[in-house]
Parts: structure tokens; C-alpha cells; sequence
């Protein structure tokens, strides 16, 4: 007999045998009945609960193809300085108004970490299309370092102290894939590309501690469980992260599955030791991450031509360049395939997909071994003829088509040209092949907003209103693939989630309506209701789920539940 049965709406299965069915039961957190409604109810026992549905549409949970849900908690510390509308920072004025605002509200905590921070600006969004520099940020203070990091995640901006506690002065090298801006006396702007932020930003967060990012995954999955999603992604670690994520999930404290993808280039060993299929405590770590190139808005994507119109200072012929050197690309690559270790890897422009292929090609030929399902993770600018590569080489592409929405118009008039543009994120030219896709939020980059995923996957629609290559536009069926079953073969985990089968893991979603019969246009306006995990409710619109998960939007609250966990972690110690 069944503990639960949901019926009264319709419930979309992804299982092409019967993709939409009348009622589901589940038993001890696993789908125990799929079918009508009256083949259900044989399941109903006389402690049986009845959900009632009320119209609205059940689905399996989303399965995150790629994001940072340890990162993405960040927000949770961070003033927010995304641009509308998931923000309302339009200028520099305004960001630094942001910050101030959130240092007013937070000085305590400020004082206590030594640090003020602001996620998500974008100089594609300000009025003036410039990075803000240290100067605009020694406004905001000139004793404590103040760090913001822009949406891609891929540069930051520190003021005066923040460059010297990081480090970082006029005699400073620029870091092997990085780069450190200057003015005109030489001395550092303020303005930190790639691997010289990423350095940075680890000796500026030295100071939050396990406490602070245990935190960090608790808001980030709570995040994650508000838009629906029961396994999340944290799609770039190192060893110290992990053990802190599985530190947490050993308190017995997450409300989605997290799969973890330790940095390659960090610690091999650690990977080979840790990685596994099962879960322990809903954490894996799932295989390697490897990142060759950086950020196709920031115009720090290796491109296989020159950028047709880059803002900034840039010299004649401008393509980009690599985070990683094609030597440490084959290592890493030979080294998944000789280990059966799944190799994700961040390649946004061509040039990058181009090193990417290359190395899996050779190593396809030297190396034979179990099913490996390498994953490109972006491929913003792939040509067609690298989507046959993959084909060929069967690795599975992760994209981005939320780009469409966010910065299709940036593409359009400065990254790739009016031309290239229409085959950003080419999910058309991937469906004509009859390839399965996964679709990602990258989160913090942009929230993890399962319905804009969704909505820019089918309209392409920019901010402007443009279509953006109508072209490689999906059917809404096809996209929810992409953020459910599809995904879930990318993590080896079809056999478990990503469809409403018997046997299964009860991991669902209930949306506010039936994305199938909605308007195309108004898919961004659908809500998640419920999320549910393995049979228990682990997220409601009206607040009363779990704890650390946070209505659609609320960085608010999640800063305030952060900021109290940071404040008690600094007590105990």
C-alpha cells in the first residue's frame, strides 16, 4: 500500500511509453504505481495520503546539468548587483549604492569577516559598459577589502585593500590564464581576469572558515530545492570544499542529491580516492572538472577568429585566450580515460571546444574502457561541425541557452556578430542529429531559474525582445528532457531519476501549471509549488518546507539565515 498518492492533474512522466498520466504512488521513497487514475488507487491503504493535485502539473525533479550550488550560497553573503530583472543595479552609481546599502544593513558581519562583497554585476548591463575599477570601490570603504564579482564569475573587482590583502601591487606577474588590469601608472586597476581572481578571491574567503561554507551549501541547496531542482551540480571544487559539502550532508541537513566535480588540475588522487556512484548522505563526488577557457560576455573565451566587437581595450585581431595550455588538457584527458573517471570540461569559445575534441580524440584511440560519458559543459560559440565531433565522439553537451535571454544581444552586436549570434547555444543543430542535451543555469551566474531555463530554451528571446536563431529553437517537451531524464543519464543516474517510472526515486516537481499547455511566451511566469525529494517535501511556495529553501528570488532571506550561521559559527569558535 502506498504512503502517498498524487493525482488530480496532470503528471508529465518523460517516459515516452507514457508521457502523461493521471495519478502516481509512492512507497518508502520510490515511485511505487504510474498510470490512471483509478490503477493508482488499487495502491490506497487506510493510512494512504491523498495529495491532491488541484490542476496543477506534476514532474519528475529537475536534475541540475551544470551549476555551483557551493558557490551559489555566495549570494547568500553577497549585496545583490545583478541588473533587472533579477536585480536593480543599471549603473555604477547604483552598484555602489547597493553596497552601501548592504554594508549599513550588515557592518557587524562586515567587521567580523573583514570583508564586503557584491555578486553578479555585469559592465554588458551598466550604463557605462566599463568594469568598475578599486576607485569606484575605495568609496564604498578604504579599510575594509571590498570584493565584487561579476555575473560570469570569471572576473572581480577589489578596491584598495582588497588588492593588498590579496597580494597584489604594481610588481605583481600576471598569473599563467589571467591577467591583471592596470592603469596608466602600471599599478593594478582594481579589475581581475580568470586564474588572477580566482587566486585572489581564495586568500580574501580565507577568513570564513567550515562553518561559514557550510553555510554556503546549505543556502545554495535550498536555493536549488525553491526552483525545483532534487539533485544539484557543484560543478567546480577542490578537496576542502568537498570534505566541508560532505561534512554537511553527514549532519543530516541537504534536501537535494549534490554530485561534485573536483577541479583536475588540483588533485587527481583525491578525485580517483573519492569518486563513486552511490550517494553517501545525498553526496558523490562524480568525476573531474576541467576548465580550458573563460567568459564569452567577458571576452575571455578562446575564440577561433577575432571577437567582431569587443568593449574595451583590446588589441587588432582580439580572440581571447586559454585558461589551461593544450599540455594540461591531454593530461587531464588521458588521465579520466585511462581512470574511468567522467571528465566535465568548461569550453565556452571554439577555439577551446576545438582543444576539447582534439584531446578526446586522441585519447579514444589510445585508451578503451568502460562507458565514460564525457561532458562539454557551454560550448557558447560551437560550429557546426564541432557539434559532429561530438556526435562522433559521444560526449554529451551541457548548454546555455539561458545566454539567449541574459546576453543574446550582447553576442549579437559585440561577441560573435549578428550572423554567429543566431547559433549560440545551438540546441537545433544538436536535435537534428538526434543527440540527448543537458541545459544549465551555471548558477551563481544567473540563479537557478528552472523556468527561464526552460522559457529560453523554447523562445530564445532576448532581453530586447529579439529572437535570437529561431532556428535552434526546441519544443517545450524536448527542453523539459534536457532538465530532467537527459541530465539525469549525463550523471549515470537514469536508471534512478529523471522520469516518473515505478521503481524510481520519488524526486518531483509541482508547477503552478502544465508547461505542455501554457502559452510558449509565458513560460518564464510558471512557479514551482512543491519540490519533493525521495517522498518528502523538502520545498513549498508558501514557506512551509524545509527550512534552507528560500522562495524563488528571496536573496534577502537567504542572506539573513547565512549571516546568522556565519554569526554562530564565530561564537562557537
Amino acid at each position: 500500500m502506498a504512503d502517498r498518492i498524487y493525482l488530480g492533474g496532470p503528471v508529465l512522466t518523460m517516459d515516452d511509453r507514457q508521457p502523461e498520466v493521471e495519478a502516481v504512488a509512492v512507497k518508502d521513497g520510490r515511485i511505487l504505481s504510474v498510470g490512471t487514475e483509478e490503477e493508482v488507487m488499487d495502491r490506497k491503504g487506510a493510512n494512504t495520503e491523498i495529495h491532491d493535485l488541484k490542476g496543477r502539473a506534476l514532474l519528475p525533479g529537475f536534475v541540475d546539468s551544470h551549476g555551483h550550488v557551493v558557490v551559489g550560497g555566495l549570494q547568500a553573503l553577497s549585496a545583490n548587483l545583478l541588473a533587472p530583472p533579477d536585480g536593480e543595479v543599471r549603473d555604477i552609481a547604483g552598484l555602489i549604492e547597493t553596497l552601501n546599502d548592504w554594508v549599513e544593513e550588515n557592518a557587524e558581519i562586515a567587521q567580523q569577516v573583514n570583508l564586503i562583497a557584491g555578486f553578479g554585476y555585469d559592465q554588458s548591463q551598466l550604463a557605462e559598459q566599463r568594469h568598475p575599477t578599486r576607485k569606484d570601490l575605495d568609496a564604498v570603504s578604504a579599510e575594509i577589502p571590498v570584493v565584487i564579482i561579476h555575473q560570469s564569475g570569471h572576473f572581480g573587482v577589489l578596491n584598495s585593500p582588497g588588492l593588498e590583502a590579496a597580494g597584489i601591487d604594481a610588481s605583481t606577474d600576471d598569473p599563467d590564464g589571467g591577467l591583471i588590469r592596470r592603469g596608466e601608472d602600471g599599478g593594478p586597476n582594481g579589475v581581475l581576469e580568470e586564474n588572477a581572481f580566482f587566486m585572489a578571491l581564495g586568500k580574501l574567503f580565507g577568513g570564513i572558515g567550515p562553518e561559514g561554507f557550510k553555510a554556503f551549501v546549505k543556502a545554495g541547496a535550498g536555493l536549488w530545492a525553491s526552483y525545483g531542482y532534487t539533485t544539484a551540480q557543484e560543478g567546480r571544487a577542490t578537496p576542502q570544499t568537498t570534505e566541508i559539502v560532505k561534512a554537511f550532508g553527514a549532519e543530516g541537513a541537504l534536501p537535494v542529491d549534490i554530485v561534485i566535480y573536483p577541479d583536475v588540475l588540483v588533485d587527481r588522487d583525491y578525485i580517483a580516492e573519492s569518486v563513486s556512484l552511490a550517494y553517501d548522505n545525498r553526496v558523490r563526488v562524480g568525476g573531474a572538472k576541467l576548465t580550458i577557457d573563460g567568459s564569452p560576455q567577458g571576452f575571455t573565451a578562446l575564440r577561433d577568429r577575432p571577437y567582431y566587437d569587443p568593449v574595451g581595450d583590446y588589441p587588432p585581431g582580439y580572440a581571447g585566450y586559454a585558461a589551461a595550455t593544450m599540455e594540461q588538457v591531454i593530461s587531464a584527458v588521458n588521465w579520466a580515460f585511462d581512470n574511468d573517471i567522467q571528465l566535465i570540461t568548461h569550453a565556452n569559445g571554439e577555439g577551446a571546444s576545438d582543444m576539447l575534441l582534439a584531446a578526446i580524440k586522441a585519447a579514444s584511440k589510445e585508451s578503451e574502457g568502460e562507458d565514460r560519458r564525457p561532458v562539454l559543459i557551454h560550448g557558447q560559440f560551437l560550429r557546426e561541425d564541432q557539434v559532429d565531433s561530438l556526435q562522433a565522439l559521444d560526449v554529451f553537451p551541457s548548454v546555455f541557452p539561458m545566454h539567449t535571454f541574459y546576453w543574446g544581444d550582447w553576442h549579437r552586436d559585440h561577441t560573435v556578430g549578428p550572423v554567429n549570434a543566431e547559433n549560440i547555444s545551438p540546441t537545433g543543430w544538436i536535435r537534428s542529429r538526434g543527440m540527448k542535451f543537458g541545459t544549465h543555469h551555471d548558477a551563481p551566474v544567473a540563479f537557478p531559474d528552472s523556468m527561464r531555463v526552460l522559457d529560453a530554451t523554447v523562445t530564445r528571446r532576448t532581453r530586447s525582445g529579439d529572437i535570437l536563431g529561431p532556428s535552434q529553437r526546441v519544443d517545450v517537451l524536448t527542453a523539459l528532457k534536457a532538465m530532467t531524464i537527459w541530465p539525469a543519464w549525463q550523471h549515470f543516474e537514469e536508471d534512478e531519476k529523471g522520469s516518473i517510472e515505478v521503481g524510481k526515486l520519488a524526486d518531483f516537481v509541482i508547477l503552478s501549471e502544465n508547461p505542455l499547455a501554457v502559452d510558449p511566451e509565458n513560460l518564464d511566469q510558471l512557479k514551482v509549488m512543491e519540490t519533493i525529494k525521495e517522498g518528502q517535501v523538502v520545498y513549498r511556495a508558501d514557506g512551509t518546507g524545509y527550512q534552507g529553501a528560500f522562495p524563488a528570488g528571496t536573496s534577502m532571506a537567504m542572506g539573513r539565515e547565512f549571516l546568522e550561521a556565519l554569526e554562530d559559527a564565530g561564537s562557537e569558535e
